[in-house]
């Protein structure tokens, strides 16, 4: 079953829970929107790692805002943000550890052979890490790698 058809699918039981879905009901209604307006804006209909991108930069997001939440000590809003990053997680593969991120960075850097710099071991590194690793994280395992 395709992503799309799985969002569909806990929509329509979200919507069936009522109160209990409420949360799951906006999270699912807000990425099926990011999809439409990607899919609309881009002229393309996304496959699975289209919506994963989606998926992993809404998480970001949420973890952004959970960040600056509990900087400033609002416990409604950290309770809030946490529900919503529950409800993405189960979309997002699995995440990889700083070991396996590594591994991905050594094998792309061993790739890359004479041409080793930054931008040429990042573009093997991305497309093999997208939606089950954070950016930040696998830029940082690169700068320390290569330095």
């Amino acid at each position: 079953m395709s992503l799309k058809d799985q969002l569909k699918e806990d929509m329509k039981a979200a919507m069936k829970a009522r109160e209990e879905g409420k949360t799951a009901l906006s999270v699912i209604r807000m990425v099926n929107s990011a999809i439409k307006n990607t899919e609309i804006n881009d002229k393309v209909e996304l496959d699975d790692n289209g919506i994963l991108g989606i998926l992993a930069k809404e998480m970001k997001t949420r973890q952004d805002s959970l960040a600056e939440f509990e900087k400033a000590g609002r416990e409604d809003l950290i309770s809030h943000v946490k529900e919503e990053m529950a409800v993405l997680q189960k979309y997002l593969p699995e995440q990889l550890s700083e070991d396996e991120i590594r591994t991905v960075v050594k094998e792309a850097i061993a790739a890359c052979g004479d041409s080793v710099n930054m931008g040429n071991v990042m573009k093997h590194v991305m497309p093999k890490t997208k939606g089950r690793a954070d950016g930040k994280v696998v830029n940082n395992i690169v700068k320390e790698l290569l330095g």
